[in-house]
């Protein structure tokens, strides 16, 4: 065969070789493979596009298939679609049937539903395997360097390792809005402040549910208060300092000595990370847990100080106080995180613009934090003994995770960039008060924010920013069509799912996984149209969009909501 011919063959393929890069041309290019870019990627090929999925790392499935196994889900019957269509297979994996038409049944707390418990290697299994069977081509290790316009149109996108994928149609699911932001398009990392659209919960926040005081009720079985609080959502008036009332000595690890801020005003910062981890009390399964490179136990003073606190409120304490966990098959357990748990406040807050070599460094920061407080827990004679004993059952599964040696892939970026589109949803969306125009797909879930920053204020550490509430009873809501597309002035043809035009507030309702997977999936229906027609992604005629979309299953109203 001759090289000419072999060229030509690659070039009838859609690709083309220059300096051992790849070009590749495809209809729809999906950046981000998270359960979106799967979502999106295995619609478009539905419909007989061809589909390129591009993942910066190595997995697909983002955090559904990176540890976060106790999915938020909100209420089932909001839940369409591919999305709808996933969780199904997945738990059938385990001989189970999930109630779709059913709502939630809470024990007090959110709407974590326990049929939705599964192990990350199976949720990852679905995902591939959705992928090849729709005939998805995956390109893994794909870190974006560049992107390529026409005018306001994305014509090409480069890789780092020089690949190029050139598409008529783009759509972000990425956590971090990286091609968004590249193709130039308008977004904001700042908590807007109440001000901007007259809401009450963006900005700096304070809420009295999380706001230090001495005492605290004891729990019943479940963990949590009456009022549906957790134990592991405890903030007592700890100090701050080095030296106990002595602000000279400086503040401890994990605080902040920053400006306290008025409460509504805007402010820079995004939710706190952290890795939802997958552990296992089987022991013929199971890695220790090493503790981080130079683990020094005083990082861990704070929590010290914590559970003295505890103590002298008469707390019986378990693992729960550190880690909300719940039951997975197989004898693995979901570790979510609590006050003094997973999360590093304010070390996410540089990931949305950092490089990705600066990005894994913020990973392994996130890793050796979380390793070292599970070794100060089972270790540290200031742990009580039930803690103690109780941590030291646990450790990381041999089969999950192997090329990370059982720890999770995934760092779970809950908050990124947010694009600024044309409608940006708000929460007067998210409380009902407004009815956002078409529908591209339901949202259901809380205003769930995690702290962003740890601070001194009146003189005591506090939580800025933790917010966990309802929607004041308001039902399932629209998301907006013009909320995952970019102003007419800036692109024409992309589509951006999860870091979408929306409020901070209303994006700590919007941000959970299978509304990231319906989004998705409508924006995929939406570049296929915007493809046949020839027409920018703002000039999609959305009666046809709809139609498909109710064709494939999607929910996109709720009863009494116009």
């Amino acid at each position: 065969m001759s090289a000419r011919f072999l060229a030509a063959m690659l070039v009838a393929l859609g690709f083309s070789c220059a300096a051992g890069a790849a070009v590749v041309e495809t209809d729809v290019a999906v950046f981000g493979g998270t359960s979106g870019g799967v979502a999106a990627a295995v619609q478009a090929a539905r419909m007989g596009r061809s589909v390129v999925l591009a993942e910066p790392g190595r997995h697909l499935g983002g955090m559904t298939g990176g540890g976060l196994s106790a999915v938020d889900i909100g209420d089932p019957r909001s839940v369409g679609g591919i999305a709808r269509e996933y969780f199904t297979r997945l738990v059938a994996a385990y001989g189970k049937k999930l109630e779709w038409d059913k709502p939630f049944k809470s024990d007090g707390g959110p709407a974590t539903g326990g049929a939705y418990a599964i192990e990350p290697h199976v949720a990852e299994k679905v995902f591939d395997d959705m992928a090849r069977e729709a005939g998805v081509r995956v390109m893994f290790s794909a870190r974006l360097a560049g992107v390529g316009k026409d005018g306001v149109r994305i014509s090409e996108i480069t890789m780092e390792n020089g690949d190029v994928i050139r598409a008529k149609m783009f759509i972000d699911t990425t956590y971090e809005g990286d091609l968004m932001a590249k193709a130039g398009v308008s977004f904001t990392l700042m908590r807007e402040g109440n001000a901007k659209y007259g809401e009450s919960l963006n900005g700096i926040q304070y809420s009295g549910r999380f706001q230090p005081r001495s005492e605290f009720a004891q729990p019943g079985a479940n963990g949590r208060l009456k009022d549906g609080l957790g134990v592991w959502d405890r903030d007592f008036p700890l100090d701050p300092y080095v030296k106990i009332g002595c602000p000279e000595s400086g503040v401890l690890p994990l605080v902040e000595l920053d400006d306290v801020g008025r409460p509504g005003d805007p402010a820079p910062g995004v939710q706190a990370y952290c890795y939802r981890l997958c552990l296992t009390t089987n022991t013929a399964n199971m890695i220790p847990i090493a503790p981080p490179p130079g683990y020094d136990p005083q990082r861990y003073e704070l929590v010290a100080r914590f559970i003295e606190a505890c103590r002298q409120n008469g707390d019986d304490m378990d693992l729960r106080w550190f880690s909300k966990h719940d039951p997975l098959p197989n004898d693995k357990w979901d570790f979510n995180t609590a006050t003094f748990g997973g999360n590093l406040p304010g070390a996410s807050h540089a990931w949305p613009g950092a490089t990705y070599a600066q990005r894994e460094k913020i990973a392994r920061d996130h890793e050796h934090y979380h390793r070292g407080l599970l070794h100060f827990l089972a270790t540290d004679k200031r742990v009580p003994e039930k803690v103690r004993t109780e941590m030291r059952r646990f450790g990381l599964p041999k089969d999950e995770f192997p090329d990370a040696g059982g720890w999770p892939h995934q760092l779970y970026v809950r908050e990124a960039r947010r694009m600024t589109g044309a409608l940006v949803m708000t929460e007067h969306h998210t409380f009902g008060r407004q009815i956002a125009p078409k529908s591209v797909g339901l949202g259901s879930y809380g205003t769930d924010v995690h702290e962003i920053r740890r601070i001194v204020k009146d003189g005591v550490v506090t939580r800025e920013g933790k917010l966990a509430g309802s929607r004041d009873g308001a039902p399932p809501y629209p998301i907006g069509y013009d909320a995952i597309v970019p102003k007419r002035a800036e692109c024409g043809n992309l589509f951006v799912t999860f870091a979408l035009s929306a409020s901070h507030t209303a994006f700590a309702s919007i941000r959970m996984e299978p509304v990231l997977m319906i989004t998705s999936q409508s924006a995929a229906v939406a570049a296929c149209i915007a493809i046949d027609q020839g027409a920018a992604v703002q000039d999609v005629e959305y009666e046809e969009l709809r139609a498909r979309l109710v064709r494939d299953g999607q929910v996109l109203d709720w009863p009494g909501v116009r």
